[in-house]
């Protein structure tokens, strides 16, 4: 089969217009269950033990009415929600880094057994040396039934080719 114009095209698309392509684009991520099981390896893995987390029963009597996954967990599955999303390969990427996060903020609990999913939006792409692109993502990490997110940041990551 031979090749059409606009295949031609997108094979010759550079990374710079890939990415500068997902400007103002949205991208939306699988859910995600966090279970009791990773809260606890969570908890095992950073020291962070407060019964917030890990006793149900101590919990149950906090305003959260049980146990809540830790804020830096939340931010950990960032990675993981990311990969799952659609349309965000591009060709030629050696490597991916986050640079930080601004404007973070933890606007709802996420309880144990709740479902997350990740919604991302590119606001910028700057190429910061050949090769290298700095990306701001807004991103809002939806809880599944609830109006409020379980938070809300400007994702500074960069990618490498």
């Amino acid at each position: 089969m031979a090749a059409t114009e606009s295949d031609t095209a997108a094979d010759s698309a550079t990374p710079s217009d890939i990415l500068a392509a997902r400007v103002g684009r949205e991208f939306v991520s699988d859910w995600l269950t966090v279970d009791q099981e990773m809260i606890n390896a969570f908890a095992d893995a950073t020291g962070d033990h407060q019964f917030i987390h890990i006793d149900p029963v101590r919990a149950a009597e906090t305003p959260f009415g049980g146990t809540i996954a830790h804020g830096f967990l939340l931010i950990s599955l960032l990675p993981r929600l990311f990969d799952s999303m659609e349309g965000l390969a591009v060709p030629g990427q050696v490597m991916g880094v986050n640079y930080g996060c601004d404007k973070l903020r933890f606007t709802n609990p996420v309880r144990s057994g709740s479902r997350v999913r990740l919604r991302m939006a590119t606001r910028t792409v700057e190429e910061k040396r050949a090769g290298q692109f700095q990306i701001l993502n807004d991103i809002t990490m939806e809880i599944d039934g609830q109006d409020r997110p379980a938070l809300v940041a400007e994702w500074i990551s960069q990618a490498f080719f």
